[in-house]
């Protein structure tokens, strides 16, 4: 079995054409790190590098980071409140900046040491990602159940197909190359203390958005496909293309090239944000399995269920239910929210 290595993403703001252009060039160096790293939108970032030089620390306690750009806009944020690592370049200047990790700009040593750094506080996302590339090399073989992944004698992973999933947050790609599944023992505890926990519609979600794998069934790229239910996700987990193909199937089914037409999306960008949709269970090209619209009754911030979550791979987890013949309500309104205070 080849190792997937997932794909990190780094947001870069405060940085000049030249100065994001030389960082960008440095990921892709083979001295990058052991990962597979990316710059992208600052707001769906895994990791954030930011210009000390253009940073103003505001009365509010918020930063402001100028754009480095002549046409970009600022970005606010509360460091108290940001949820992955983030690195400020050396020296600081108008604030004083603790218990963040720091980079020398002209150092690409110093750039390296510090996605050293975010790789190792990403650790326990990239295992979820191992385990559901794993997931899905042995979908074939599995059933609805709840499974103990154990390599060499050890636990790496503790998996109910259609409710919470634990894993070791150490668990490396090598790991799962001679991972044996077994059903989990009537004895056995629940998942054990320490290990990540996510529901199995989080577990797919952050693998699909972060695999280079075309995961995208061929029938999902000809025939209809079909609004199924909102994901099971933090709304906050969604992007503006997600948001945007569930608006357009809620409506009715569309094919992948209506799909590309309405939205504007390439090709690319339109089955990777299909694939995540798939793999969490939120459209089918199987009209009988196809759901009515109900986004009124059921926001997408509703927390996740520990138990029933599902998934869309044939045949973990598909229910059978039929398609309305109630005419669709009008969706509410699905427009993604802010990322961030953009000015």
């Amino acid at each position: 079995m080849s190792i997937e290595l997932p794909v990190l993403r780094l947001g870069l703001v405060g940085f000049s054409a030249e100065q994001h252009e030389r960082i960008a060039r440095l990921l892709v160096s083979p001295a990058a790190g052991g990962m597979v790293w990316q710059t992208g939108k600052f707001s769906e970032a895994d990791a954030w590098c930011v210009n000390s030089a253009r940073t103003q620390s505001l009365a509010d306690g918020t930063l402001r980071v100028a754009s480095g750009l002549p046409s970009g806009r600022s970005v606010q944020f509360n460091l108290e409140e940001v949820d992955r690592p983030i690195a400020f370049s050396m020296p600081p200047a108008a604030c004083e900046l603790v218990s963040t990790y720091r980079f020398d700009l002209d150092s690409d040593a110093s750039i390296r040491a510090v996605l050293a750094r975010f790789e190792s506080w990403l650790q326990p996302l990239t295992a979820q990602f191992y385990l559901a590339s794993h997931i899905i090399d042995n979908e074939s073989a599995l059933g609805r159940g709840v499974y103990h992944v154990i390599a060499h004698g050890r636990l790496l992973a503790v998996v109910d197909l259609q409710g919470e999933v634990g894993v070791l947050p150490t668990a490396g790609p090598g790991d799962f190359e001679d991972a044996l599944w077994t059903a989990r023992p009537a004895s056995a505890a629940g998942i054990p203390e320490g290990f990540v926990r996510a529901s199995l519609s989080q577990l797919m979600w952050q693998y699909a958005v972060r695999t280079l794998r075309d995961a995208l069934p061929k029938r999902y790229r000809s025939g209809p496909l079909y609004f199924r239910r909102l994901p099971r996700l933090p709304q906050r987990l969604l992007t503006d293309s997600h948001l945007l193909l569930l608006r357009e199937l809620a409506g009715g089914p569309a094919s992948f090239e209506d799909l590309q037409q309405r939205t504007g999306l390439g090709d690319k960008p339109l089955a990777r944000s299909l694939t995540a949709l798939y793999l969490v269970g939120s459209i089918t090209s199987n009209p009988k399995r196809a759901g009515a619209c109900r986004i009124a009754s059921r926001p997408a911030e509703d927390p996740d269920s520990a138990h029933g979550i599902g998934h869309s791979l044939s045949p973990l987890g598909m229910d059978s239910q039929p398609v309305s013949n109630r005419p669709r309500p009008a969706p509410s309104d699905l427009t993604a929210p802010a990322p961030l205070s953009l000015e």
